[in-house]
């Protein structure tokens, strides 16, 4: 008896849509299909323009060798790592996961071993970049059925600035617990050494779920040594792409919350390596995803099955998102992010267990975005982040 034909890849194709996305499909010789995202806030073009050695490497790759595709795009290229290398992989790898879970007929976390909970709590965005208006957002949230919630913590900030900056975000904090809500402080690396321990100190009484990017993810010593001072669970991981970039931190207990992207670090794959490392350190895993459908759902099935798993962000009417592009405009099946008593079910549908809207994105694509961060700079003129 013939055996039958393995299947191969035969097409990779890649959507630059609004907001900020960029979606990744894949399609086999024998018709199956999988969706991935890739995106890479900011530099979409160079992550699109990465899938040219992509499409080289994997048309004609078997799509069932998931595991040696993303070995391949990896190691074939002399150089690693980084985020727009490990993006483009994230995207394939996602797609991959889709198309193999799609033919077997299940859900891809049924492919990690299955559920380890029977809910995923998650949380949302409230207040923008500068970070205001947020008690009326964190009321609007709790209404919309979310328990916790995640703000910036500061706007522009110096080296060493003002007290004063440092007691307003305590208010905020102080009112938006108020609400009766949980609140993540996200400070995107805009506080550095001078300023971290008074930051840490003033907020570590009022009880936050944790501190993101206190300060910038390039020196573990000093992450490691602000761990040292504060009871504020420290979280980081958005700008780390890989279980070595994370080594160094676990290594030093500098972080109590691994917050890996999906759509940077790898993918799945290399995702559930980054969880299982962490868990051997005692740290916890919430996935980093302020982006598009795609990306949430991989977080979905990675928090499924992983134990140490804490909490999920999603970009439910976050303010990078309009009015005409939020993250269900581009799927069919919104309800799979439907949030009630701070979470959301399991995805049981095949695949990621969101489906894509095909022809809506293509007609989005045909005039890509060009998304960039603002440039903030302080009186003076001097550069700051962002």
């Amino acid at each position: 008896m013939a055996s039958a034909v393995a299947d191969r890849i035969g097409r990779i194709e890649v959507f630059q849509v609004r907001p900020r996305w960029l979606f990744v499909r894949i399609e086999t010789a024998q018709g199956a299909v999988g969706w991935g995202e890739a995106t890479l806030e900011g530099h979409t073009e160079a992550v699109a323009g990465a899938f040219e050695a992509v499409t080289d490497r994997l048309v004609g790759h078997d799509p069932d060798r998931i595991e040696d595709a993303w070995q391949m795009l990896h190691r074939l290229g002399f150089y690693r790592g980084g985020p727009v290398l490990l993006s483009a992989i994230a995207g394939v790898d996602q797609a991959l996961w889709d198309i193999k879970a799609r033919k077997l007929g299940v859900p891809v976390h049924q492919l990690f071993g299955g559920p380890v909970r029977e809910r995923i709590p998650v949380y949302a965005w409230i207040g923008g970049d500068r970070p205001d208006q947020v008690v009326e957002a964190a009321r609007l949230r709790r209404e919309q059925g979310f328990k916790a919630v995640k703000m910036n913590g500061v706007d522009e900030l110096a080296w060493l600035d003002s007290p004063t900056k440092i007691d307003a975000l305590a208010q905020r904090i102080a009112d938006v617990r108020a609400v009766g809500v949980d609140v993540g402080v996200d400070f995107h690396g805009r506080v550095h050494k001078p300023m971290a321990r008074t930051v840490l100190r003033a907020i570590e009484p009022l009880g936050p779920l944790f501190a993101e990017e206190i300060v910038l993810s390039d020196n573990p010593a000093v992450v490691a040594q602000l761990a040292g001072f504060t009871s504020v669970p420290l979280a980081m991981g958005e700008r780390l792409y890989s279980r070595w970039d994370f080594r160094p931190f676990f290594e030093r207990g500098a972080i109590d919350i691994a917050q890996p992207d999906l759509a940077h670090a790898g993918g799945l794959s290399e995702c559930r390596r980054i969880a299982a490392m962490a868990e051997t350190y005692d740290v916890a895993v919430a996935p980093h995803c302020p982006i598009g459908p795609l990306a949430l759902a991989a977080c979905l099935h990675l928090a499924a099955a992983t134990p140490n798993f804490v909490i999920q962000e999603m970009s439910l009417g976050i303010h990078y998102n309009g009015p005409s592009e939020d993250l269900t405009t581009l799927i069919r099946n919104p309800d799979v992010f439907a949030v009630s008593d701070g979470g959301v079910a399991i995805p049981d549908g095949p695949g990621l267990g969101v489906e894509i809207d095909e022809a809506a994105v293509r007609d989005m694509a045909r005039t890509p975005h060009r998304w960039r961060n603002p440039a903030w700079r302080g009186p003076d003129g001097e550069l700051r982040e962002w």
